[in-house]
């Protein structure tokens, strides 16, 4: 049985990964679109920067972080001026750490997905005078929507397993900024493997399902007549 406190990591978890995903989606949908498409010369420093969250630790991404948003970092005399108390071990602190964490989740696929679209589709949207944001609502998203059901699907799991990232910005507060990953090393600290055995089992679970969900909705998309 899980615990009251167990409960809220796993409600606190829920809610992060929902609205991480969400932000990332609405800002990565743009800064996938530029990469897929923009001849920028430098476009590979950003792509760079997108990725670094790949195969930079997570403590170290925590670390920056926490110094940013704490109230002697860079940022705290403007959120100071503006009534904003230091956004370090809050939920909002833990939302902007997961947003940089899982970038890479949502804007590579988003990105492959622009780029395998090409540029012809748009184009006889074009000569139907369809304008950009028609053209993009109408022939691209739903062209792009293998990329989306990946990108959605990456970028909650990814949340949802975080650890570094979640401890450095966020700590270990529970109902607020505990998370079920924190919440399986601290049973794991006390011996009691039971309940890490009922979370950890319950998180394999998940990814299990989020992953079948990704491989089969895919599939069935392309299998589908257009």
């Amino acid at each position: 049985m899980l615990s009251e406190t167990d409960m809220l990591a796993l409600w606190t978890t829920l809610k992060l990964a929902g609205l991480t995903t969400v932000i990332l989606l609405l800002l990565g949908t743009p800064l996938a679109w530029w990469l897929a498409h923009s001849r920028f010369r430098y476009k590979v420093i950003v792509e760079a920067l997108v990725a670094l969250p790949l195969i930079l630790p997570p403590t170290v991404l925590g670390f920056y972080l926490l110094i940013m948003l704490g109230p002697n970092g860079p940022l705290g005399p403007l959120m100071q001026s503006l009534g904003i108390h230091s956004l370090a071990f809050t939920f909002t602190g833990l939302v902007i750490g997961s947003v940089f964490y899982s970038l890479p989740f949502v804007v590579q696929p988003l990105q492959n997905a622009f780029t395998a679209i090409g540029h012809r589709p748009l184009e006889v949207a074009a000569t139907l005078r369809a304008q950009p944001m028609d053209q993009f609502f109408s022939v691209v998203l739903p062209l792009a929507r293998p990329g989306y059901i990946t990108a959605a699907v990456l970028g909650f799991a990814h949340t949802v397993g975080e650890f570094g990232v979640v401890l450095m910005i966020g700590g270990n507060i529970p109902g607020e900024t505990q998370v079920l990953s924190i919440a399986i090393y601290d049973h794991v600290e006390a011996l009691e493997y039971g309940q890490a055995h009922v979370l950890s089992g319950g998180l394999l679970l998940l990814s299990f399902i989020l992953l079948l969900s990704v491989y089969t909705l895919n599939r069935r998309y392309r299998l589908t007549p257009t």
